[in-house]
C-alpha cells in the first residue's frame, strides 16, 4: 500500500521527472514502452566508465577483471531475481525481442518440423508473432492462436482443446502490454507440458510488477528487458533450464562463445557463454544490477499494490468521461489503461495531451492483430509506475476533458 512508500522521496530519484514539457511539470504515462531511470542507475552506470571500463572475460589486468567480477555479479543477481537454478541458466541478450529470437530460431530450426504446432495467442506483441512465424514457414510447423474474450481475458477452454500430442511449443506473454491483462501462465505451462510441449513465457511486461519464481512456475523459458524495470535499454535476459539450452545451437558465432577455432572445426564456449557472441553491453549490464537493488529496496509487493491502488483510481476516473471506453477490463490487470474515445483519433489525443505536458502512447502497441480483434486502429494507453501519482492522474482526467471539448 501507499503508506509503505514515501512516494515523494521515491519521485526525487528519478531526475527527469523534473522535467518541463511546453511549460507543463511532465506527467510521465508511458512507462510500459519503458520507465525512467533512478539516480542509483545513473550512477551506477557512470561509475562503470569512470572506474571500471574494459573488455571483460579475456583480460588478466586489474580493471579487466574488475569489469567481469561486476558483469557476472548481475548474471548472480538476475539468478536470484528469477529464482533460477543455475547462473548459467542466465543468458544476457539485447532484449526481450532479441531473446525470443534467440529460442525461435535455434530450438524451433532444430526441434519443430512439419506437422508440429506451435501456440501463441491473440495479445502478443509482435516479437512474439513475427519470429514463429518464420520458423512455422522455414519448418513446417503450423502457428495456431489462443482466442480471447472480449475483456481481453484468454479463453482458457479453447487453449485447451487446442492442445495435442502435435503442440511441441507455447509461447505466451505473462502480461499484455497493450491491455494489462495477467495471464494464468503457471497453468498454461502445466496444461502444455502435459502433453510434452516446451513453453517461453514473454515477460517483458510482468518484471515490474510480479514477483517471479522460475522454478514454481516450471516455464523453459523466461525472458525480460531491463528497461521496463528501471534499469538501462539494450540489455535484456533469457532464461533457459540448463538441458534445453545445451541442446540449442549457438545463435550467433564470434568471439567468446568458442572453445577453440581452427579452419577446419569449432568447439563452442559452455553456457552461458555460448550465447553471448561478441563484447557484450558491459556497461549497461553493470548498472542493472543497481535497477534489482532498487525495486527490491522499496519492496516489489509495496510497488505492486501502489501500482494497484494507482489503477483503480485512474479506472474509476476515466470511466466518468462521456464517450470514452476502457479496451481490455480483465479481472487481473498491471497497472495499464488503454482506452478510445468516440469520434476522436487515438493520436490526436496524444499529441494534445503532449501539448499539456502528459505523455501517453498511442497506437496499436505492436500488437496489430490485437486491435483487429476489437475492431479498432489502436487506442491511447496510460501505463504506471512507482513514481506517479493521483495528482498526475487527475491532470490525465483535465487534459482528456479539454481534448473532448476541442475535438468531440
Amino acid at each position: 500500500m501507499s503508506e509503505n512508500l514515501n512516494i515523494q522521496q521515491i519521485r526525487a530519484d528519478f531526475p527527469i521527472l523534473n522535467e518541463v514539457i511546453n511549460g507543463k511539470p511532465l506527467v510521465y504515462f508511458d512507462n510500459a514502452a519503458t520507465t525512467q531511470k533512478p539516480r542509483q542507475v545513473l550512477d551506477a552506470l557512470l561509475g562503470y566508465y569512470e572506474h571500471s571500463n574494459a573488455n571483460i572475460h579475456r583480460g588478466i589486468h586489474h580493471l579487466a577483471e574488475k569489469a567481469t567480477s561486476e558483469f557476472e555479479a548481475t548474471r548472480r543477481r538476475i539468478q536470484e531475481f528469477l529464482n533460477a537454478r543455475l547462473s548459467e541458466e542466465i543468458i544476457f541478450t539485447y532484449g526481450t525481442t532479441d531473446s525470443i529470437n534467440l529460442v525461435a530460431q535455434t530450438y524451433g530450426r532444430a526441434f519443430l518440423k512439419a506437422g508440429d504446432e506451435v501456440i501463441i495467442s491473440t495479445m502478443e506483441h509482435h516479437s512474439n508473432i513475427v519470429p514463429w512465424q518464420m520458423v512455422c514457414e522455414e519448418t513446417g510447423a503450423v502457428l495456431r492462436v489462443i482466442p480471447i474474450n472480449d475483456e481481453g481475458e484468454l479463453l482458457m477452454d479453447e487453449y485447451e482443446n487446442m492442445l495435442s500430442e502435435r503442440t511441441k511449443f507455447v509461447s505466451v506473454v505473462h502480461v499484455s502490454n497493450a491491455l494489462g491483462t495477467i495471464n494464468p501462465v503457471a497453468e498454461i505451462i502445466q496444461k502444455a507440458h502435459a502433453v510434452g510441449a516446451k513453453v517461453l513465457i514473454d515477460g517483458a511486461q510482468a518484471t515490474a510488477h510480479i514477483d517471479l519464481d522460475v522454478q514454481a512456475l516450471d516455464c523453459d523459458f523466461y525472458t525480460f528487458s531491463l528497461h521496463k524495470l528501471y534499469g538501462p535499454t539494450g540489455m535484456g535476459t533469457l532464461y533457459g533450464k540448463k538441458e534445453l539450452l545445451d541442446a540449442m545451437p549457438p545463435y550467433r558465432g564470434g568471439g567468446e562463445m568458442i572453445k577453440e577455432v581452427t579452419f577446419e572445426k569449432t568447439t563452442y564456449n559452455e553456457l552461458p557463454y555460448k550465447f553471448e557472441a561478441g563484447t557484450p553491453n558491459i556497461a549497461d549490464v553493470v548498472a542493472a544490477k543497481a535497477a534489482f537493488d532498487y525495486v527490491d529496496t522499496l519492496g516489489k509487493p509495496h510497488i505492486a499494490a501502489y501500482e494497484h491502488e494507482l489503477l483503480t483510481y485512474a479506472t474509476d476516473a476515466l470511466q466518468d468521461i462521456d464517450g470514452l471506453r476502457i479496451v481490455g477490463q480483465a479481472k487481473q490487470k498491471v497497472s495499464v489503461v488503454s482506452f478510445v474515445m468516440e469520434g476522436i483519433h487515438h493520436q490526436d489525443i496524444g499529441v494534445l495531451l503532449d501539448q499539456q505536458g502528459i505523455a501517453v502512447r498511442t497506437g496499436h502497441h505492436c500488437t496489430q492483430p490485437l486491435m483487429q480483434r476489437f475492431g479498432i486502429a489502436g487506442t491511447t494507453r496510460a501505463s504506471f509506475a512507482v513514481y506517479n501519482t493521483t495528482e498526475e492522474i487527475d491532470r490525465l482526467v483535465q487534459g482528456l476533458h479539454k481534448v473532448k471539448k476541442m475535438l468531440g
